[in-house]
């Protein structure tokens, strides 16, 4: 039996069977790459999770961006209900890195904004793989960075059982090296608290969850799982077993280790910048390093301690660092999603951080060790994986090549849809003429997607068509990923007509709702107009049967007629299908929930909206409220607090008059 238990009213159909059996097939003869060359909306994520479901090992979705990875988080979660279906993705909604400049003098220190949620269930996702093998990763490109070491995270994991014997003292010492922090007052994510002999621990990987500890006379004498903030009992424990509160975790001797080799290796560095007349390098350096070192000897840990990691592990320098990647052992798939993308990304990743690093450490910001916190090399991450299937529409020369053509082709939709036909008219008016578009799709309850080759363009666009009556959102690269699941979200919801924006390929915007995609200035050859990307693009109007696709331009390039003819080949192959089966095409019907808004929701409060809540919901929404006007107020964003406070006199006279 399958450790995966697949959940759907749907089975496999159109070209899904026979590209499940032959991918499967592979994977047991021990084939390492093949290729899933599936068109958009043929079901390539169905496919993939009933291969899942026919294997016994953990499994890894590589994504190329954030917005795509939550929506296969989203897909997997309510395909595998009973398995743990995680997300891990670079936590920051921005980040800044180190940086130094040397023709200005201008360093730049580190900053960044870390998401919390997305935190825990990074947290969560190492969890999970230390303790279950059903476990469906899907992760961003962000997953080939190092992180801790999984020998010291997994072994300096705490396991209490009922009728240990333990003191109070050990167990509070305990949590301190385990990274957690006390706090009496504000219990929250990575503390603890401590009343008499009952001590509460809120794990970082749980969430809306904590675990309370009763000891009395050095013994345990019950363990349960609680709700932190009502403190309203939910379950009781036999055992539990509580992870570090970071990745980034080392033991008592490990520490002792690392400052004595850290301090060696400063040693060597001051000399060498005086040998060499960097009077100033040797000066930055050894207050820099003896400052954190300080911290590390106090506290465990220091900003930045990541730059250290090669004194914390049994490396070399140059070796590979440890990934989350480590923490699946030796046998797992691996799925890289639309390939064609994420294969370069993987690749140039080291590249570009090793370049920034290099001029920290010549200039004494960092230590040389300070290299080896780093992304994996690509040669580096194919020796790690046993299993792979590139997944992609358009795969490039380099997968068709490394499954030594192995492609197993899926351009049959089950719904019958054929690819989208594709217009061309001129980009002369093309403005005028999309804006009757929009209004026709929205006057059908249908949504467009518009992409532009400029970020001007594109807003300047939205605001146009906004000031024209139109409801039009701009889609951008600042936005972070719940920020980008929400305008998906809404868009599905009916809260505006049209995206506009410059690469909506990386978006992840696979709606059935949209029966419209427009290109402008599709004649403008180049990445974002190559063919792969126009039929990419083109793709997103895939799932509905009234779609089309309009090319703006004032002359056809070669991009423009191979991606024609590309999909005027699919369109005949898949009619034929459709006759000789007796089909008629359907649009997708697709939930519009989304995991990753109902995990975060409370991130997007609109004040303006009139609050529409059931009487029985309101003392809920007010207990979560409650909690959010907290964490706004601790982190001083006292706008917002205020804000959550109105909304929560407005829920209470709401109540009163219900």
């Amino acid at each position: 039996m399958s450790i995966f238990n697949l959940k759907s009213a749907y089975s496999p159909s159109g070209d899904q069977p026979k590209a499940i059996n032959n991918i499967v097939k592979n994977l047991h003869n021990k084939i390492q790459y093949q290729t899933l060359l599936g068109v958009t909306g043929s079901g390539k994520t169905f496919t993939i999770a009933n291969v899942i479901q026919n294997i016994d090992k953990p499994v890894l979705i590589i994504s190329h961006n954030k917005t795509l990875a939550a929506q296969l988080y989203n897909e997997f979660s309510m395909l595998f209900p009973d398995n743990a279906v995680e997300y891990f993705i670079s936590y920051y909604d921005y980040y800044q890195p180190e940086a130094y400049i040397p023709r200005t003098d201008t360093y730049i220190a580190k900053d960044s904004s870390i998401n919390d949620e997305i935190d825990r269930l990074k947290q969560k996702t190492t969890m999970s793989l230390l303790t279950r093998k059903d476990v469906i990763v899907v992760a961003s490109v962000s997953c080939i960075y190092g992180i801790g070491e999984k020998e010291e995270y997994a072994g300096m994991s705490l396991n209490i059982s009922v009728g240990d014997k333990l003191s109070r003292k050990k167990l509070l010492e305990k949590f301190i090296e385990l990274l957690y922090v006390r706090n009496d007052i504000d219990f929250s994510r990575g503390t603890f608290r401590v009343r008499g002999e009952i001590v509460d621990i809120y794990p970082s990987y749980m969430r809306n969850l904590a675990i309370r500890i009763e000891i009395f006379d050095d013994n345990v004498e019950r363990i349960a799982l609680f709700d932190p903030l009502t403190s309203k009992s939910i379950e009781t424990k036999h055992s539990v077993v509580i992870f570090p509160a970071n990745q980034y975790i080392s033991s008592r001797a490990v520490r002792e280790k690392a400052i004595k080799s850290i301090k060696e290796e400063l040693r060597k560095r001051i000399s060498f910048f005086k040998k060499n007349g960097k009077l100033i390098e040797a000066q930055r350096i050894e207050e820099r390093v003896n400052f954190d070192l300080e911290m590390i000897e106090q506290t465990g840990t220091c900003s930045g301690i990541e730059n250290y990691s090669l004194h914390f592990s049994n490396r070399k320098p140059g070796e590979a660092p440890s990934t989350l990647i480590d923490y699946f052992g030796d046998d797992f798939l691996t799925i890289i999603d639309e390939s064609h993308v994420s294969v370069p990304q993987l690749k140039g990743m080291y590249r570009g951080d090793h370049s920034r690093k290099q001029t920290l450490v010549d200039y004494g910001f960092r230590l040389p060790s300070a290299m080896d916190n780093r992304p994996l090399k690509f040669e580096e991450l194919q020796k790690k994986w046993k299993s792979v299937i590139f997944v992609s529409a358009t795969p490039s020369e380099y997968e068709v090549n490394l499954s030594n053509g192995i492609i197993i082709e899926q351009i049959i939709r089950p719904t019958g849809l054929t690819d989208p036909p594709i217009f061309v008219r001129p980009m002369d008016g093309a403005v005028d003429d999309l804006y009757a578009e929009i209004k026709k799709s929205a006057a059908k309850k249908y949504k467009v997607l518009v992409t532009t080759l400029t970020k001007r363009m594109a807003e300047d666009l939205s605001e146009y068509y906004n000031n024209l009556g139109l409801r039009t959102k701009y889609m951008h690269s600042e936005l972070n990923a719940i920020e980008r699941a929400k305008i998906i979200s809404d868009l599905r919801n009916d809260l505006f007509d049209a995206i506009i924006g410059v690469n909506l390929l990386r978006e992840g915007l696979d709606i059935p709702e949209v029966n419209l995609v427009a290109i402008l200035d599709a004649d403008k050859e180049g990445f974002l107009r190559s063919q792969t990307s126009l039929i990419q693009t083109s793709g997103r109007a895939a799932r509905n049967a009234d779609s089309r696709v309009i090319f703006y331009a004032n002359k056809l390039t070669d991009s423009m007629k191979n991606a024609i003819r590309e999909t005027n080949r699919r369109r005949k192959i898949q009619k034929r299908y459709n006759k000789m089966h007796n089909i008629t095409p359907k649009s997708i019907i697709k939930s519009k929930e989304s995991k990753v808004l109902e995990m975060c929701n409370l991130d997007y409060l609109d004040m303006d909206q009139e609050i529409k809540v059931s009487k029985k919901d309101i003392p809920k929404k007010i207990r979560l409220l409650r909690e959010k006007m907290r964490e706004a107020a601790q982190k001083t964003n006292f706008e917002l607090a205020i804000k959550i406070r109105d909304e929560i006199e407005q829920l209470k006279k709401l109540d009163l008059e219900t």
